[in-house]
Parts: C-alpha cells; structure tokens; sequence
C-alpha cells in the first residue's frame, strides 16, 4: 500500500468492508488458529461475522468424552473497519503428545491438534515476516509437510498496514496449519498500524486477534511472554515497545530469567522482531538499542540462540556477545524471509563479517529440532526447491552444560566451528 498522509490515509480506510466476510458456516466461522496457554492448556481462537455466537469449544482425545468449555469474546474498530466477534477459549488440562479433535462455537466442523510432547525430540518450525504472497503460500507449504510440534513467528503477520481486511484474509490463508499445531508469535513493526491523530493506538488488531500467553507468564503487556515446551524455555520480547533499563519489558526480562530451572529446561531460546546482528545493508541498526540495552541480560543467562525477523533475507551468526566471537556467547539467526510482499533484501556488505557463518537472499523457513537435553539440530530451507532441501545448518551444544561458560568468563574466539 503507498505511503499516505494521516488525512488521505483516513479518507482511503473510510471506503474498507466492514467486518469480516462469512465463511464456512452460516455464522461465519473462520480464522482458526491455537496457541500455547501455560502449562497443559490451549487456547482456541477464531472470529464470527455473528457478534451473537457463542464462545465455546467442544474437544475430546477419544470417543465419548467430549468437554465443553466456555470462552469469551471481543471485537475491535480501526476507523470505519469494524471486525467480527474475536472468540478466545482456553482448554485443559490437555495430555502431552495427545491428538484432540475441536469445535469452534456452534459449528459442525472438526479440527484436529496434536499438544507437544513430554519428552525428547521437540521440533520447533520458525519463520518471520510471512505477508501474503505466492513464497507465503511456498513457506506454509514447506513447513506443513514437516512434522514440527511448535511454530515459533518473529512478527510481521499479515502486512495489512492498516488495511484491516487484510488481518481477515491472512488468518484464513494460516487456518489450515494454525489450526492444528501452535503457533507463537511477536510483533513486527508491519502490525503496530497506528496513525497520528486518527488512530494513535498501537498494535489494535493484533493484541486483538493473536492473544499470548502473557498473563500465564506473568507479563503485563500482549507483546512480550514466556513460555516452556518439553526441554526448552522460550521467551518472546517485543522490539517495539519499552525495552531500556526499569521499564516494565526489562523488568519483566529479568524476573523470567531468574525463575529459568535450565535442570528443567536446558535449553533457552529468545524470538524477537528486529534484529541484533546483521550483515545486510536493509535497517542496518535497527536493533542496536535493544541490543545494548538487553543483551547483557540474555549473555549471563546462557540463551542458547535468538530468532529475529525484519531483515528480508537469511543469516546465521557465531556465537557473539558485544559484537564479537565469544563461546559463551548467542548464536543469532535471521530469519525474515517468509514471503513478504516487499521482496527480499538482496544487499549485504562486503566483505562478509567474520562472525557471520552463512547468509542468503532467499525465502525459506527454520527447523529447531532438540535432540536430548544436550544437543539440538537448526536446518534452514530455502523455499526454491519444490522438495525442501536444507541450505544451511549447524549442530547446537546447551549452554546449560557448558562448564567453561558456568564457571568462569570467557574471552573471544579467534576461529569458529559449526558446532556450536
């Protein structure tokens, strides 16, 4: 969509569709998609264009004995934009490892998920920046046709840009793989959407639509929590709000890493929008607030990687802390290249940083895959091949079990392995 003034920006949403358009049942049942919501519960999400209809899922794991939970509903206007009814319902306890079979509200139709499991291996997929093109639609296939257990979203959802239809259109193109796995995501700049004077809110559809785990994780804000899968704790912190030193994000950050048990959860993982390192020429320190601010707290509690988006293309760092090589150090990946409709960023600067092992202008997706409590695989697939094929990977070790790293500091590498 082109730039436009905050006076032409309003008179352009003022001629949107208001609501969401009905689909698959006659009180316009859509957008389904579930996330993780503490420990052994879901949360069920989808949107009606019948602000009447009621906010319950029915689930079983077997025949003859379906629950019922009551949930609760919301909606939201931006300008002339009205949405449809926003239906959140949390279910549990849920069995780890466990296929259930889900209603949305009063429709006929059944969904199916699996919850992650409650031992080894964990298989996370991770992409960002996904939109709504043709490499989109590339991206959700290759991904669907794994058999992850989590997918882990760096922000950037849908690229309406204000263009709230497009919130509707996007939940419908992902229904069919958020649906049946969890999807975790964070904001991107793409999803602030908020305009001077007419709209000053921030993140309106979004906080809206994708409901997190923020309250289960004893977080104040939607746009940034934590929560564990089997091995793993995994955070997701929010670029774009408060992130210096006494504001609640920090605080929050801090508090979350003191309750890490890395006996229960050797691995640590941290997803953010904008990114810390970068060797690309697109938003060259973009990130570097956040960095300086955060990254000490993220280096002494030994995150085994971070997952960022923003930058069109795909890079994967060392292990680095204060911009150099250090074994103790954060593998950071980039990985913001899902299908964007801005294209890709194609420029990087030359010559190539050393401590960047491996970059590329190319839609493609992650694969985390956590072997045992010590070792976990990433795998990074360009979307090009019709049949996925791995471009880049590299072998992980936990930090939690890094005796060099627990007991004493560390200085920098001056050469560096692919394993990590």
């Amino acid at each position: 969509m082109p730039n436009l003034s905050p006076l032409l920006l309003f008179v352009f949403l003022s001629v949107v569709p208001i609501g969401v358009s009905p689909e698959h049942t006659e009180s316009g049942r859509q957008q389904v998609h579930i996330s993780l919501a503490g420990n052994d519960h879901m949360r069920i999400t989808w949107i009606t264009s019948d602000m009447n209809a009621p906010s319950v899922v029915h689930y079983r794991n077997s025949p003859g004995n379906e629950v019922t939970v009551i949930g609760e509903s919301s909606s939201y206007r931006y300008l002339s934009y009205s949405s449809g009814a926003i239906h959140h319902v949390k279910i549990g306890p849920l069995e780890a490892g466990t296929i259930y079979h889900y209603r949305c509200g009063d429709s006929d139709e059944e969904f199916t998920f699996r919850t992650p499991p409650a031992s080894f291996p964990v298989e996370f997929a991770v992409a960002g920046d996904l939109g709504q093109t043709d490499w989109t639609c590339s991206t959700l296939s290759h991904i669907g046709a794994r058999n992850y257990d989590v997918l882990l979203l760096g922000g950037d959802l849908s690229y309406a840009d204000t263009y709230q239809p497009l919130w509707d259109s996007f939940g419908r193109l992902v229904e069919p793989y958020a649906a049946a796995r969890p999807w975790m995501v964070t904001q991107g700049n793409h999803d602030i959407e908020s305009i001077p004077i007419v709209h000053p809110h921030r993140f309106t559809a979004y906080n809206s639509r994708w409901l997190m785990p923020y309250l289960e994780s004893g977080s104040m804000s939607n746009l940034y929590y934590s929560f564990d899968v089997f091995g793993a704790h995994i955070i997701m912190l929010g670029s774009y709000v408060e992130f210096q030193r006494g504001s609640y994000q920090y605080t929050w950050l801090v508090d979350d890493l003191a309750g890490v048990d890395r006996k229960r959860t050797p691995w640590l993982f941290v997803v953010f929008h904008t990114p810390w390192y970068s060797s690309n020429n697109a938003h060259r320190g973009d990130g570097e607030n956040m960095r300086r601010a955060m990254e000490e707290l993220l280096y002494e509690a030994r995150v085994d990687a971070v997952f960022a988006g923003h930058v069109h293309a795909y890079e994967r760092f060392t292990r680095v802390y204060e911009n150099e090589a250090n074994t103790c150090g954060i593998v950071h990946v980039t990985i913001g290249d899902g299908g964007n409709r801005e294209g890709l960023a194609r420029s990087f600067k030359n010559p190539r940083p050393m401590i960047s092992m491996f970059r590329e202008a190319s839609f493609g997706n992650g694969w985390l895959r956590l072997l045992n409590e010590t070792h976990a695989h990433w795998a990074w697939y360009r979307n090009n091949e019709t049949v996925g094929m791995i471009s880049d990977e590299v072998w992980l070790r936990s930090m939690s079990l890094s005796e060099i790293c627990n007991t004493s500091s560390v200085s920098s590498l001056e050469s560096m392995k692919d394993e990590l």
